[in-house]
């Protein structure tokens, strides 16, 4: 097995999943604001899309341009096998890590707090 993936690295992957044959630069952006729950930068992501790729957990491919994008190609990305593998073991180890936990930490009401608010009453 090998290392387990970041929040981030997983939202990108989750994202291209979902996304199917339309994960291009922007749809993916906005699904990982979406799955975060949060503001995201582009750059994040394309870094992120970037370090993936070199890690070959992902590949992309660039399109031909269109009229209405002024004929710009649009890169289009897809996770590879070893994506989705290091997605369900990075699954598995979080499961394994929180097996015999007591949830939520801290009490009932943390459910209903987003992140950011529970990190500010904390």
């Amino acid at each position: 097995m090998g290392d387990i993936l970041g929040g981030f690295e997983q939202a990108v992957l989750l994202a291209l999943i979902k996304l199917g044959d339309n994960a291009y630069g922007r749809a993916i952006l906005k699904e990982v604001a979406i799955r975060l729950n949060r503001d995201v930068a582009a750059g994040a992501v394309y870094a992120t899309l970037d370090r993936l790729e070199a890690k070959r957990l992902v590949s992309s491919r660039l399109a031909s341009g269109t009229p209405a994008r002024g004929g710009r190609a649009r890169r289009y990305y897809k996770p590879e096998a070893a994506g989705t593998i290091a997605l369900n073991e990075t699954k598995a180890t979080l499961e394994n890590l929180w097996r015999d936990t007591v949830w939520p930490i801290g009490g009932q009401s943390c459910i209903y707090l987003p992140a950011q608010a529970l990190r500010r009453a904390l």
